[in-house]
């Protein structure tokens, strides 16, 4: 009798911060594959909702839930609601993050500790509250979206690039202490994608446009849906001897140093 590897029929999965960007591209991925999905938001109920209803216009199974990953009360409350109305939690892809460009000698100390809070502290509550059952179970996959800044740095970014570093650690320690639990924790690091966000600086002479294409061996940038499949490998049985790893989608930039300006 062969198995589907990849096949996430009768999972939940809950999403953070899956109401846009590469967070709602890999749920879109989750949700093909078979999974019922649970987005959050922090924002607003109307953008949730909107994004609700795109996941329903794929024919998905979808719930929304508003509240904020920060706040370890609302976590449990929300993990408690979500338990009774839709199920135990299957795949945790922890993916809300937020990102502030200031040099680091004129970054105030309260917006630093803001995207630490956000890109590191919130996968650690909800981790740490969602494992339980996980641990109960014997089984689970947790899913921290990291990012090359956990490897690299790069000016103006230092609070976002400490955040998604230590969140690489945090995987690894994570992996650690659950993998006897038959729980599975990987990261996933996105290179330069093409999103609404990137979009005023994707135009042909561009400078950052032309040095991303330049510096990544791909020549392009990446698409949202070329997340997918990474997603859907960590949160399946495919990746069950898979655990405390970094898979790094960026079209081979960490592979390289890069190349002269003047070679094609």
């Amino acid at each position: 009798m062969s198995i589907n590897l990849f096949d996430l029929s009768g999972k939940v999965a809950l999403i953070t911060g899956g109401t846009h960007g590469l967070g709602m591209s890999m749920a879109m991925g989750l949700g093909k594959a078979g999974a019922t999905l649970i987005i959050n938001g922090a924002s607003s109920k109307e953008k949730l909702n909107k994004a609700v209803t795109e996941y329903k216009a794929e024919g998905l199974k979808v719930f929304g839930y508003l509240f904020d990953v920060t706040d370890e009360a609302q976590v449990i409350d929300n993990i408690k609601k979500i338990q009774n109305e839709v199920g135990h939690i299957d795949i945790l892809v922890n993916n809300a993050g937020i990102i502030k460009r200031t040099p680091l000698e004129d970054m105030e100390v309260k917006d630093f500790e803001q995207v630490l809070k956000v890109d590191l502290v919130s996968p650690f509550i909800m981790s740490k509250h969602i494992v339980k059952g996980m641990i109960r179970r014997k089984e689970g996959k947790i899913i921290n979206i990291c990012s090359m800044m956990s490897e690299l740095g790069r000016n103006t970014v230092g609070a976002y690039a400490a955040a998604k570093g230590g969140l690489k650690m945090l995987t690894k320690n994570m992996a650690t202490e659950w993998s006897k639990h038959n729980i599975q924790v990987n990261g996933i690091g996105p290179g330069y994608f093409a999103t609404t966000q990137t979009e005023p600086i994707r135009v042909d002479g561009h400078p950052f446009n032309d040095f991303i294409i330049s510096r990544t061996p791909a020549g392009r940038w990446g698409n949202p849906e070329d997340l997918q499949g990474t997603a859907i490998f960590l949160a399946s049985k495919a990746s069950d001897f898979v655990s405390g790893q970094i898979v790094y989608v960026d079209g081979g930039i960490l592979a390289t140093i890069g190349k002269p300006s003047n070679e094609d």
